[in-house]
This record gives C-alpha cells, sequence and structure tokens, in this order.
C-alpha cells in the first residue's frame, strides 16, 4: 500500500497497512536546541509537512499557487530601537514586534498589530487590484512539468499550500480582528463584499488546477478561535461563512475532491456541526490547551469528521513518563475508531527536549 492509497483509507475510515507519520515542523528556536542536542544539521527541518525522512515522517505534496498581492507591499522598516521593530509586511500589514528571542524567521512572541491595509470600501477597492486571479504569476513557472509529475504520484496531493486561503482569516488579515468583529454589524454588505470577492478569486486561481489534476483534498486555513471559543458566533458563521463555505466545498466537491480539511487553533467545538454542514471532512490540529479531545470528540461526531493532531505539546516537556501517557491515552482508542491521525497540536516549540521527541516518535511508530 503506497502513500496516497494509505492517507485516503484513513480518511474514509477503512483500514490502511499503518496510519500515515506526520507531523507539522519545529519554530525556529526549536531547531537552534535540538541542533545543540544531538539533531542532525542535514535534517529538513522546514519541510516537516511534505515530510522528513530522517524522522521516517511520510510525504504529501502541495500544489502551491501564489494566493497573495501582486504586486506585495513593499517591506519597510517604519521604526526600530534595541527591543522593537515596527515594520509593514508584504501584506500591507503594520506590526510591532519584539526582537529578543527571534530565531530562524520566527519570533519567541506574536507582533502586536497596529494597522492593516483595508479600512474602508475605497481601499478594498485599490487591495482588489492585487488579488488579480488570472495572473501569470500565480502559478509556477514549471507547473506543466509538475502536472505531469502529479499525475503519476503515490503520494497524496493537496490543493494549495497550507496556511493560504480562508474566509474568516482572509477578512482578519484584511481588515483585523478588532475591526471584522464590528463590521459584522455595523456595516454587514462590505463583509459580504469581501467574503464573495474571496471566494470568487479563490475558485478562479484554482480553475486551471482543478480541471488538469485530481487532488486528494484541500485546506482551509482560518484560525478563528482560542481558549474561550471561537471569535466568531455560530449565528453569525451561518449567516456570513457558511454559504460561501458551501460554494468553494461544493464546487472541489464537483473537481472530485472529496476531502476538505479545516486548520484552526482554539475551542471551535460550538461551531463544528456548522463546519460539517458547510462541508468540511476533516479538523485539526486540536489543540489541547483550549481541551479539544479527540476522543469525545468523536464520540460526539462520530465518521462525520476525520480528526488529525491532538497530541499535547505540554506533555512532552515534561518527563518519559508523561509523554507515554499521553500518547497510549490518545492515539489506541482513536486508532481504534478510524478516521484519524495523530500528531503534535501545533508545531515542536522549543521548551521540548529532542530526547522527548525522540522518544515520542518511537512510541507513536509503534501504535501507528
Amino acid at each position: 500500500m503506497n502513500s496516497r492509497e494509505r492517507f485516503l483509507r484513513v480518511m474514509n475510515f477503512e483500514q490502511p497497512d499503518h496510519v500515515p507519520n506526520y507531523e507539522l515542523g519545529l519554530w525556529g528556536q526549536t531547531v537552534d536546541r535540538w541542533y545543540g542536542e544531538g539533531m542532525p544539521q542535514d535534517t529538513l527541518y522546514h519541510t516537516w509537512f511534505e515530510g522528513e525522512p530522517y524522522f521516517r515522517i511520510e510525504r504529501r505534496a502541495f500544489a502551491t499557487l501564489n494566493t497573495t498581492l501582486l504586486p506585495p507591499y513593499e517591506i519597510e522598516t517604519l521604526e526600530e530601537d534595541e527591543r522593537y521593530i515596527v515594520y509593514r509586511h508584504a501584506d500591507g500589514i503594520v506590526s510591532r514586534a519584539l526582537k529578543e528571542g527571534t530565531a530562524r524567521g520566527t519570533r519567541s512572541s506574536m507582533d502586536q498589530y497596529l494597522s492593516f491595509p483595508v479600512t474602508d470600501r475605497q481601499s478594498f477597492q485599490q487591495m482588489k487590484k492585487r488579488f488579480d486571479a488570472a495572473s501569470p504569476a500565480r502559478y509556477p513557472l514549471w507547473w506543466d512539468e509538475m502536472v505531469k509529475r502529479w499525475q503519476q504520484r503515490d503520494y497524496p496531493l493537496c490543493l494549495l499550500g497550507n496556511g493560504t486561503i480562508g474566509l474568516y482569516a482572509q477578512l482578519r488579515r484584511w481588515v483585523g480582528t478588532e475591526a471584522v468583529s464590528y463590521l459584522f454589524y455595523d456595516d454587514p454588505a462590505f463583509v459580504e463584499e469581501m467574503l464573495d470577492f474571496t471566494v470568487d478569486f479563490a475558485l478562479a486561481l484554482t480553475q486551471r488546477a482543478r480541471s488538469e489534476l485530481r487532488f486528494d483534498y484541500f485546506n482551509f486555513f482560518e484560525d478563528f478561535a482560542g481558549k474561550g471559543g471561537p471569535l466568531i458566533s455560530p449565528a453569525l458563521f451561518r449567516k456570513f461563512l457558511l454559504p460561501r463555505y458551501r460554494r468553494l466545498t461544493d464546487a472541489f466537491n464537483h473537481s472530485g475532491i472529496e476531502h476538505i480539511w479545516l486548520d484552526s487553533d482554539g475551542d471551535t467545538r460550538v461551531l463544528l456541526p456548522l463546519l460539517i454542514e458547510a462541508g468540511i471532512t476533516c479538523h485539526w490540529p486540536l489543540e489541547q490547551a483550549s481541551d479539544m479531545d479527540p476522543r469525545p470528540l468523536r464520540q460526539e461526531y462520530g465518521r462525520d469528521l476525520v480528526f488529525c493532531g491532538g497530541i499535547d505539546k505540554r506533555e512532552l516537556t515534561k518527563g518519559k513518563k508523561e509523554v507515554y501517557a499521553e500518547v497510549y491515552a490518545k492515539i489506541p482508542p482513536m486508532l481504534d475508531s478510524g478516521g484519524f491521525i495523530p500528531h503534535l497540536d501545533h508545531t515542536f516549540p522549543h521548551d521540548i527536549p529532542y530526547e522527548n521527541f525522540l522518544y515520542y516518535l518511537e512510541l507513536k511508530e509503534k501504535l501507528l
């Protein structure tokens, strides 16, 4: 059984020869720590989503198209002192970042967001000019050769990369969390205009790819919840997001994409029935600090959702006894139920010792 067959069997609640071994990757600070604790420096720590041979993390591929602003905003440092830097990102967001602890492009704390590129309809009209789905730069230069290779693949292929297309996530990128929270009430028509434009862009951008390849899954990136629950109520989700999700999932299903993933940290439990109604078939990474335990979720939703993730990163910071307890409490019952791929509930933070990671991987592989 090859990796693609294995993946599809799990997605369909069927029995594979073994469940795929996936992980999400490392923070830059973790890379530095683990190099000091013995991790070989020729490991591909930045490509774990696509596989890592040394750690036997299995292969999957992403048909990455350019979903960003074209042209991007000029990256510009606006202020800087010994501790902080204020700069404009390529997506037009201006943020203030703590310089201390930065490693390999990742920070030890979140930026403070100061401004966003869309403040009204006029600025949105200007923004739309940077989202021409027909731009030749949207597709890789060697796309035709990539299609030929993927047509012969024996591993799963995802339409677009991870962290690219979302509905709430796009609103947040354009106007910010606080502003969009008000806009749902103050100017709902403007919210619908932005959402419809996002859907139209996603469908137009992927039309060629969907006509030339049969993809195994698509992933929505949202991150629309925190420990206290989602950032959007079920009522607002039903009114604003649900019909737009259905437009996308119906089109993707029609193109042969049967499995639709949704990535969100935080406690999304009150939204899960709506996600199922929207056509979502898999939810991940099940953040354990937000009580997204896969075992009660399986009892409640049965085969309506595949789950991926669910291993508590906090337990891996402790001793081997705690690592063993976490792995054996979660993985065996979930594997018995089917429709589950276990991995950490986020990327590996720097407070996990390399020795604990190796022990976790050993235990997980035995169970898979």
